[in-house]
This record gives C-alpha cells, sequence and structure tokens, in this order.
C-alpha cells in the first residue's frame, strides 16, 4: 500500500509541509529523477505522470487517493505512476509534457501521449482509456489465447 508521510521542515525560518512517499510492494509509485525521461519506459510500462504544483493540491491528493485504492487495475495494464509535484525542479519529464497546476498524463507504451486531463480521473476511466489502446488490445487477445 502506498503511503503519504507528513513531516515538517523549515524553508527560510518558516514550517513548511513536505511530503515523502513510501513505496508500495509493487513498486508503481515513484518519484522519477530529474534526469529521468519517458523514454525510459518505453515498450515495458504505461507511465501515468500526475503533476501539481504542491503536494498539497487538492485535486494531486484525490488522483493519489484514487490511485493508491486500486493498484490491482494499474499493475494488470503495466502502468507506472510517476509523480511530480515541484515545478522549480524542471524534470526532464516536465519539460517534455509543460504541465500547468495539476495535471493527469497518461501515455501509452509506444511513448506517445495518449489523454491529458485537468482533473482528477477514476480507476475505470482510466482502465477503459487503456483497454482501448491498440497494444493492449492485442495483450488482452495474447492472454486469452494461453
Amino acid at each position: 500500500m502506498l503511503r503519504l508521510l507528513r513531516t515538517a521542515a523549515l524553508a527560510g525560518g518558516a514550517a513548511v509541509a513536505l511530503t515523502t512517499i513510501a513505496q508500495a510492494d509493487d513498486a508503481i509509485f515513484m518519484i522519477p529523477s530529474p534526469e529521468q525521461t519517458l523514454e525510459d519506459f518505453t515498450w515495458d510500462k504505461r507511465p501515468i505522470v500526475v503533476f501539481a504544483d504542491s503536494d498539497l493540491d487538492p485535486r494531486f491528493i484525490e488522483q493519489m487517493a484514487i490511485l493508491r485504492d486500486a493498484p490491482e487495475a494499474l499493475i494488470e495494464r503495466d502502468v507506472i505512476v510517476l509523480i511530480d509535484t515541484d515545478p522549480a525542479q524542471k524534470s526532464a519529464i516536465r519539460k517534455k509534457l509543460r504541465p500547468r497546476g495539476f495535471s493527469f498524463v497518461l501515455i501509452g507504451k509506444d511513448g506517445q501521449t495518449k489523454l491529458r486531463k485537468p482533473l482528477p480521473w477514476n480507476i475505470r476511466e482510466i482502465s477503459r482509456a487503456i483497454d482501448k489502446m491498440p497494444i493492449r488490445q492485442r495483450e488482452i487477445k495474447a492472454s486469452k489465447a494461453r
């Protein structure tokens, strides 16, 4: 299970809330390094990138709760959730996708952006969007043939 742990740190003399991520056993949630690119996941995983300007953004909190509550559906679809709540970091993924505030971005195994949403999405909508993708259709057919 993914756990968001809140701690307080001093920044410029003021207490600032920070969120760190304790990765789940399934390891589908990660904060990518600034140098990591979407190409690192091509043909292996379907990245869902969740951007926010702060980990305190209510949309970010809601989206993470939705994703955390249904990891089986994500694992079944080879999803990895990449989290970026630090616009000042200017990560390679942030530079490529150019989000404004909160953004939910679904990337296909082919590395192409399949979906962008400015609001949280539920697991049913995410699963449907993924299951319509041609590569996922082939995966479903191959699993039925076994």
